[in-house]
């Protein structure tokens, strides 16, 4: 059970923080700015647009596939040239001397896009890489001579140990500037100061000192409490900052989630509203120190950026089934902008909850010895 005391506390918020997740998460906007001028000066501003490839191809993986994700979104229809995401360790047979890899990691050590990167490489491929200073990912790109944008410095806002859930702007700004420059998608520094004016803002309403009742972040982590989210995309930039969502839940509150695009996935969640998990219907005589807590039970998180007939007819058969429902929505015009601030205002609330409910959001023990069981 989360502790909504707790929430309205920022020293003990600060206290079961020891590694600064909320303080990383307030400087996302600080880590666009750094990582526009990482890129700039790696030589990103000089990338051809008239010297556009036939094909993009972004590797990617584990948390690092947000990035893939997102720039596959933003680009979408609208993009000139194919753009296609990519998570194993073999590069596919049609790429070739017209076309460009771009590979990202966030430590660029025993990266499966390694192997990826150098068979790029070898068969004349153009690369672009991301990755902190002296990895292996960045001595294959400098060995292929690819354009490596090393990740900055970290500042005053940084975990001790960074992840993708507190360092997603290092990795995923430069790409983004490298598609603008290659006319892929729209993301050049005029609007990438907007985005970090954005997220700046975000952080002001999702910080520890507000209190629950005036922080979205924190009256949704409240919501999410005891639940069993269900986070569904009602188009194609919500459907990234809804997996991302799940991501962000099982790693830093340890709560499973299921995500989902519309309309795609709708008849598979609305299925479960007649299950056991979805009736949200207590029985008001029941006394929870003798007959325990009850189950958990479904909540439907719906991440809207437009008003589409499938969530609004989700929405509506979810509450007529009992199923209680929360929804995120952003109004601004710009893409880039809209998933910004979901994945903003969606990884503040899991870092509440998972303070709230006295879990340290920065550290995943059985995620450790994992890692240690498959080197």
């Amino acid at each position: 059970m989360i502790d909504e005391a707790l929430l309205d506390d920022p020293a003990g918020l600060e206290a079961g923080d020891p590694l600064g997740v909320l303080r990383a998460l307030a400087g996302a906007g600080a880590q666009v700015r750094r990582a526009v001028d990482a890129a700039q000066e790696s030589g990103v501003a000089r990338l051809d647009p008239s010297d556009r490839p036939r094909a993009v191809l972004v590797a990617a993986r584990g948390g690092s596939e947000v990035v893939a994700d997102a720039v596959t979104a933003l680009a979408g229809a609208a993009s000139p040239v194919p753009v296609i995401a990519r998570t194993g360790d073999v590069l596919p047979g049609w790429v070739g001397p017209l076309d460009m890899v771009v590979s990202v990691s966030l430590s660029g050590a025993n990266s499966p896009a390694i192997p990826v990167v150098a068979e790029a490489g070898r068969r004349g491929a153009r690369v672009l890489t991301v990755s902190r200073e002296g990895s292996a990912l960045a001595r294959v790109s400098q060995q292929v001579r690819g354009l490596h944008v090393t990740t900055p410095s970290p500042g005053r806002d940084a975990v001790a140990v960074p992840t993708t859930r507190t360092a997603l702007w290092s990795l995923l700004t430069p790409v983004l500037l490298a598609f603008d420059r290659l006319g892929l998608l729209t993301a050049g520094p005029a609007e990438l100061a907007a985005l970090a004016d954005a997220l700046d803002e975000e952080a002001r309403e999702s910080r520890p000192s507000s209190e629950t009742f005036v922080n979205p972040a924190k009256a949704l982590a409240v919501e999410l409490d005891g639940a069993v989210p269900v986070v569904l995309g009602d188009g194609p930039v919500s459907a990234v900052a809804a997996r991302r969502f799940a991501t962000v839940l099982a790693r830093s509150a340890r709560v499973p989630a299921l995500a989902g695009t519309l309309p795609d996935d709708a008849g598979d969640v609305v299925a479960t509203f007649g299950g056991p998990f979805a009736t949200t219907v207590d029985d008001v005589f029941a006394d929870p120190f003798l007959d325990g807590p009850s189950g958990a039970k479904l909540r439907l998180v719906m991440m809207r950026e437009h008003e589409a007939q499938a969530s609004s007819a989700v929405v509506q058969i979810a509450e007529r089934a009992g199923v209680r429902v929360s929804q995120v929505s952003v109004e601004e015009e710009s893409p880039l902008q809209r998933l910004g601030l979901l994945v903003a205002r969606t990884d503040f609330a899991a870092t509440y909850l998972a303070l709230g409910s006295g879990t340290d959001p920065g550290s995943s023990p059985h995620v450790a010895d994992l890692r240690d069981a498959t080197r």
